[in-house]
Parts: structure tokens; sequence; C-alpha cells
């Protein structure tokens, strides 16, 4: 076995779905979250370094939601790798999973909590009360982190598939 095949097949773990989804999740909704900062209420006290760090613990809760409804779709597809191959109903199952998980965090943490607080620039769902920003989040973001994963994922398995197995 030479050196770069013992390597690669040594960071394989690299390769997991979940540890992808995670990654470009994290990627994509922080971007997603500092752009969003001027919708909600911040204290006038607030550092850079405050916002920065609330926007990556947001941001940790939203991979958290990714990985859940990665799981969820795996579980209803009955494959992990579900991505590779897929289907109109995996897409809609990964953003809907997410937009649930969504509008009950967003009611907690503003209604029932009180975490943080819209302002007047967020538009809201007349019944709900939820951000229609966090909303959209989950509607364009999963889509992406899907595509990402599985090109990511495909072109690893291309690679694997051309190594020698000795």
């Amino acid at each position: 076995m030479t050196h770069n095949t013992s390597v690669i097949r040594s960071f394989r773990w690299l390769n997991l779905p979940e540890w992808n989804i995670g990654i470009f999740s994290f990627l994509l909704n922080f971007f997603w979250e500092m752009q969003q900062m001027p919708f909600y209420q911040i204290p006038s006290d607030s550092s850079c370094f405050d916002m920065i760090r609330n926007c990556t613990l947001a941001t940790v809760g939203d991979v958290g939601i990714s990985i859940a409804a990665f799981w969820a779709v795996a579980v209803i597809s009955k494959s992990r790798q579900w991505f590779h191959n897929l289907k109109y109903w995996q897409v809609s199952s990964f953003i809907l999973v997410g937009v649930v998980i969504t509008v009950i965090f967003e009611a907690l943490a503003t209604k029932i909590f009180s975490q943080w607080k819209y302002a007047d620039l967020m538009p809201t769902l007349p019944f709900l009360g939820t951000g229609l920003l966090p909303l959209f989040q989950w509607v364009l973001i999963p889509p992406l982190v899907v595509w990402f994963v599985k090109r990511h994922l495909s072109e690893f398995r291309r690679r694997s598939s051309i190594l020698p197995l000795t």
C-alpha cells in the first residue's frame, strides 16, 4: 500500500455524510446568520465579539437541525447515502424537517424563553409570529447543503474507486 493510499484511507471519516452535512451547513448558515443580524434587536452595548459569538451559537443550532433533518430522511430512505440518487420528496422532507424545527425553536426562543427578539424590520408570519428570514433560511440553504455534499462525496467516491486496493 502506498503512503498516499494509507493517508487517504485513514481520513475516510471526513467523508461521512453527517460530517459533510455539518461542515457545509455551518459555512452557509453562519453567513446567513451574520447577514440577518439587522433583523434582530441587538442591545446597544453588544460588541462585535458578542454578535459573532451569538451567530456562531445560532449556527451550531442550525447544524444540529441539519443533521437531525438528514437523519430523518436517512431513516425514511433506509440509507445514509440518500443524497447520491436524489428524489424530490427527499429534498422536500429535508427542508420540511428544518422548517418545522425552526418554527418550534423560534417560538420557544422569542415567546417562551425570551432569548432574542425580532427588530421591526423582521417580517413575521401572522398567526405564528415566526420571522420570515429564519424560514427562508430553511428553504434556501438545505438544497445548497445537499448539492455541496452530493458533489463532494461523489468526487470522493470517484477518486476512491481508482485507488489500488492493495
